[in-house]
């Protein structure tokens, strides 16, 4: 068989519903501290404005805003028996499904997320079962049908992101390792092994000082581990590490901040974008961060929406410089 001559972008992470709640209060008004030996007792109820169920999911978000790109990703992952009406909303944004792997006995993931007025988030997630084998086999099956030139590895399952970081690595694919929200179930020797060939390293400062703390690296030592090193600070840009060197990135200001669910994936998906279109690294990072305040604006993170044109004078409008997409 021929491979497919068009490049291809692979995206791989959980798929998942979201079932998104936003709370009127702070979490921390909520939270009695007791005595040391008294945190076991913690029992915390809350009152939730909102409840909305979306379609969701680190690959699933960071595909659709690819196909809002006009890209169409191969997406990787495991989904349970109730799949169906996500993979028609898929299907209708023309992505890429023939390597997911369906589980007839077992729902799909699920997000439980919760907001609070200053954007704090707490989220209770239920991922799919683990699929021993199944990223090596996927991957070597779509290497034999695509030319894939950028994956990312959205946070899933832990050691099915290893096997996809193997994976990657065993086939001379460059890939994004993004270990996002599961960091802390990494231990330093598997953090080591997920690094390891990665073109980016990305992650917001929490996770990327946890990463620094577990390996006992510095950021700028850290950075040498890898091609690029990516920490979005949200509301105040990002910072870019790349050859020694150090970038600080201006965010792009969103007309509103109606959910920050999502804004991560949408950044990621502008990121991996620039980088297959070859554009520099303050460009691709401007254009992620274009593209994360459109979902920061919607309620949900597959409800937004972007025509190419109407990115371009967004990208302007916030940069005052014009990019051909």
């Amino acid at each position: 068989m021929l491979k497919d001559k068009n490049p291809q972008i692979a995206v791989s992470g959980s798929i998942a519903f979201d079932k998104i709640m936003d709370f009127p209060g702070v979490f921390s008004d909520n939270i009695v501290a007791g005595k040391p030996h008294q945190f076991h007792q913690l029992n915390l109820s809350l009152v939730v404005d909102n409840l909305k169920t979306s379609f969701g999911g680190t690959a699933g978000n960071i595909a659709y805003n690819l196909s809002l790109l006009k890209e169409k990703p191969i997406v990787f992952g495991a989904v349970g028996f109730d799949f169906l009406p996500y993979r028609d909303w898929m299907l209708k944004n023309k992505l890429n499904l023939e390597f997911i792997k369906e589980n007839q006995t077992s729902p799909t993931a699920a997000a439980h997320i919760i907001t609070d007025k200053n954007d704090n988030q707490i989220s209770a997630f239920y991922p799919c079962p683990y699929l021993k084998n199944y990223a090596a086999k996927a991957i070597a099956s779509a290497c034999s049908k695509y030319n894939i030139k950028l994956a990312i590895i959205a946070p899933d399952n832990p050691q099915m992101m290893l096997q996809y970081a193997a994976a990657y690595r065993n086939k001379k694919i460059p890939f994004i390792f993004d270990p996002g929200q599961v960091v802390q179930a990494f231990s330093a020797t598997e953090l080591i092994k997920a690094i390891k060939g990665a073109k980016v390293l990305i992650g917001n400062d929490y996770e990327m000082n946890f990463i620094s703390k577990s390996l006992g690296l510095e950021i700028k030592a850290l950075s040498q581990k890898v091609e690029i090193l990516i920490i979005t600070k949200g509301s105040k840009g990002s910072e870019i590490y790349q050859n020694g060197k150090k970038m600080l990135v201006k965010p792009a200001n969103p007309k509103n901040t109606s959910d920050p669910t999502g804004a991560g994936d949408a950044y990621r998906s502008g990121l991996i974008f620039g980088l297959i279109k070859g554009y520099n690294l303050k460009t691709c990072s401007q254009l992620a961060g274009t593209i994360s305040v459109y979902t920061v604006e919607k309620y949900g993170t597959q409800t937004h929406s972007f025509t190419v044109k109407d990115l371009q004078k967004r990208y302007y409008k916030n940069y005052k410089e014009k990019i051909n997409l």
